[in-house]
């Protein structure tokens, strides 16, 4: 990205493309841009930082439109590398992401930070406490930081995030760092926005490695021991190395070559191997008993507040994102990433109907004194509210049968009708009646 603050080098041809993607109309999503928003994300598109708060504040507001601006977004997507940082409370998260982000700087990569913060029970919003720490990089324009709520969500991450997330991405930032709320093995939602997720822990915490057994552990792709300088640290980046090991080979105990545990050559390996089963450096590591490789992740030291380890950690996340690539994995966990998102949409506008439905028979209050008052129970309440909506459905789906049906019966017509079809009669010749 050019320091003039018209970003968006990083791919010229999504700088030609229109908002919508230079798709022809009859192809246009149903979210369609309003004059003033097609205006914004061309703005942003163009490198306007002003252009890119205003969207981020749309779509963390959920703003009427901000659907329409992602869906117009989205094409433009798919060139940042996405890095998730998490971990415990007090792990030094703000402090290590601001100085990944002056890191990734100095070898000119323009950086774009979502800082989860905890959101309030009463008003939602963020505390903002992770500006106070990442202080680093103000004045710098190629680093945008946006702090952002968690909106309730129990991991931590809201689809506001990923939104954001997007834009970021849209815009043209080289890499994406999302630093996330500090609530332990809740933290798995991550792993949805995330291309690679670094999972800090800090010396002594005895509670904390306990607690990445209980799930955390599963998601990381990168464990770091930031404060490595402190009493104990050697200690904390053994569990972990125990621990990673034991993920990787839960059945074989500790006799395996993983992180430094040597293993002397099978006689049928033709001692080809060097008795180290990682390849040092988060290279992709073993197979998955298919053929493809695998990753086992790596354990770092750093420290934060001096920036020691920081290069080393960059080198991890590299040679993650190279694994990524050159397996195939990534495509594969963009395409669960997306039928995830697809579902959490759906859901959603789905629980809107619902409550729209539930609001014209009175209100909840009214339809749960109904319940209490032995009137009615709530299976049939639920049936009521989820009938009408299930009989659109079926009525839709109905109409889809027949239409599919008539194109079937006529199959010798040009025109297949209305219906959804499989498109195997495109090429015939009409028959003479």
């Amino acid at each position: 990205m050019d320091g003039d603050g018209t970003g968006g080098s990083r791919s010229t041809a999504d700088e030609e493309r229109s908002p919508n993607g230079g798709r022809p109309a009859s192809d246009a999503p149903k979210t369609t841009l309003s004059d003033a928003d097609a205006t914004l994300v061309a703005d942003l598109l163009d490198g306007s930082h002003r252009a890119l708060a205003r969207v981020i504040t749309r779509i963390e507001n959920r703003s009427p439109g901000h659907r329409a601006i992602v869906a117009a977004l989205h094409e433009h997507t798919g060139g940042a590398n996405v890095i998730g940082v998490t971990g415990a409370p007090g792990a030094g998260k703000s402090t290590l992401v601001d100085k990944l982000a002056a890191a990734y700087r100095e070898r000119g990569d323009t950086v774009g930070v979502v800082a989860v913060d905890p959101s309030s029970p009463y008003t939602g919003g963020a505390l903002l406490g992770d500006r106070i720490r990442m202080a680093s990089n103000v004045g710098d324009m190629e680093v945008f930081f946006r702090s952002m709520s968690a909106r309730g969500q129990l991991g931590g991450l809201s689809m506001a995030t990923a939104d954001a997330v997007k834009a970021l991405d849209a815009f043209g930032k080289d890499t994406v760092i999302i630093e996330t709320v500090g609530a332990g093995q809740n933290e798995v939602d991550i792993v949805r926005t995330a291309d690679t997720v670094a999972v800090l822990v800090q010396p002594g915490s005895g509670d904390d490695v306990q607690t990445l057994k209980a799930g955390i552990l599963e998601i990381g792709d990168v464990f770091v021991v930031n404060k490595a300088d402190m009493d104990g640290a050697d200690r904390t980046l053994a569990e972990l190395e125990e621990m990673v090991h034991r993920r990787e080979s839960p059945t074989e105990g500790l006799d395996t070559g993983h992180h430094g545990f040597d293993v002397p050559d099978h006689p049928d390996d033709g001692g080809g191997g060097d008795g180290d089963g990682s390849m040092g450096n988060g290279e992709a590591d073993g197979s998955d008993g298919g053929g493809s490789p695998t990753w086992t992740p790596d354990v770092l030291g750093t420290v934060a507040k001096t920036g020691d380890g920081v290069e080393s950690l960059i080198e991890a996340f590299d040679a993650h994102a190279r694994y990524l690539r050159e397996s195939g994995v990534l495509d594969r966990t963009k395409r669960e990433r997306y039928a995830e998102e697809i579902r959490t949409l759906v859901r959603s506008d789905i629980g809107a109907l619902a409550t729209e439905e539930i609001e014209r028979r009175g209100g909840i209050d009214t339809l749960a004194e109904r319940v209490r008052r032995r009137e009615v129970d709530p299976y049939t309440v639920a049936a009521s509210v989820v009938d009408p909506i299930a009989a659109c459905v079926g009525d839709e789906a109905d109409g889809s049968h027949e239409a599919d049906g008539s194109a079937a019966d006529n199959d010798s017509a040009t025109d297949d009708g209305p219906g959804i079809t499989d498109g195997s009669h495109d090429d015939a010749e009409p028959h003479d009646d």
